[in-house]
């Protein structure tokens, strides 16, 4: 079994409702997700794939299509909050704005994610971890194993 990990970046804000910190203001992130997903690497000559546990450019598909495409430079809002009106005014205003049905937290978006990518995927490669930085000193991690 190997597992090889893919790294993205993406901008996005959030907010978070009835907070208690610092952070109940709207803010934004540098995010930073790695991606591992595990595998036996593909042995046939035949395969252009050959040696491989999944084409780097496949996940590289996956995580833009299902959530830097979607996430990038967008406002993420609990749509079960009374945040949601303020989302409203905010697209009326022309801004992005992501509803989730969760409070937007590093946590609840590696819950999202996981079942986006894992969704995805071929079905002989599985996720087997997610790490997300929401700063460079903070991140969350998701495990297969845990889930």
């Amino acid at each position: 079994m190997i597992r090889i990990t893919k790294i993205f970046t993406f901008e996005t804000a959030h907010v978070l409702y009835n907070y208690d910190g610092k952070c109940k203001n709207m803010h934004g992130h540098s995010y930073k997700l790695f991606v591992t997903v595990k595998g036996t690497p593909i042995i046939n000559l035949d395969d252009p794939k050959n040696g491989m546990v999944v084409d780097f450019g496949d996940i590289k598909k996956i995580v833009k299509s299902e959530i830097i495409d979607v996430w990038d430079h967008a406002v993420l809002i609990n749509a079960l909050s009374p945040h949601k009106e303020l989302g409203e005014d905010l697209e009326q205003k022309g801004h992005k704005v992501i509803y989730c049905n969760f409070q937007p937290t590093c946590e609840n978006m590696l819950y999202d994610i996981a079942e986006k990518i894992k969704s995805q995927l071929p079905n002989h490669v599985s996720l087997a971890y997610l790490k997300l930085h929401e700063t460079e000193n903070s991140y969350g991690e998701w495990f297969a194993e845990d889930n």
